[in-house]
């Protein structure tokens, strides 16, 4: 592979507008940009998470999934690519399997927290939550695959269980919502 990107600062967006991987320059605020930012800000959360103490096995997956939404946003990137396949929700679909089989069931609401590293999983699905909901709004308008959806939807879930694994890897109780009644 070649050097892709030449230089950082073009100045090409100092008008607002971006280039979309196919040529085309679009406003920045656009729908297609903003799932493409949330995209980024998922994938920069997981690298967050990962610069935390983590089991191998979570440190190996969670590099693939940063992969795997390197290829979400290049396919949001070029209007009418398709880069997301049923392959990569099966592969979180595995995962959620996995990972489910040890945990105990919920018996009450789970507050985002524990450890730093169950709180940053918290954060990243957070994240993913967020664009998920900016591609379903492009969904709207224009042609969004449904493998992409159903990737970010399962990794928001899949994050929600590594931070229970996570936090109860580390014997930390997972703290838990509680009802509180006023007069």
């Amino acid at each position: 592979m070649g050097n892709r990107l030449s230089k950082i600062a073009t100045r090409t967006g100092d008008d607002g507008s971006t280039g979309l991987g196919d040529g085309t320059r679009v406003k920045k605020s656009t729908l297609r940009v903003h799932a493409m930012g949330e995209i980024d800000e998922t994938n920069t959360a997981l690298g967050v998470l990962l610069a935390e103490s983590l089991p191998e096995s979570l440190r190996v997956r969670l590099t693939r999934i940063q992969n795997h939404l390197f290829d979400l946003g290049g396919e949001v990137c070029i209007p009418g690519h398709a880069a997301m396949t049923v392959g990569h929700v099966a592969f979180l679909d595995e995962a959620l399997t996995q990972e489910n089989a040890d945990l105990p069931p919920l018996k009450e609401f789970i507050l985002p927290g524990g450890t730093r590293a169950a709180a940053a999983c918290h954060a990243a699905r957070v994240a993913c939550r967020r664009a998920e909901r900016s591609l379903v709004a492009l969904s709207d308008t224009e042609a969004v695959s449904v493998e992409a959806l159903q990737y970010l939807n399962r990794l928001s879930d899949l994050l929600f269980v590594e931070a229970r694994v996570l936090n109860r890897a580390a014997g930390h109780p997972e703290p838990q919502w509680r009802r509180e009644t006023f007069p």
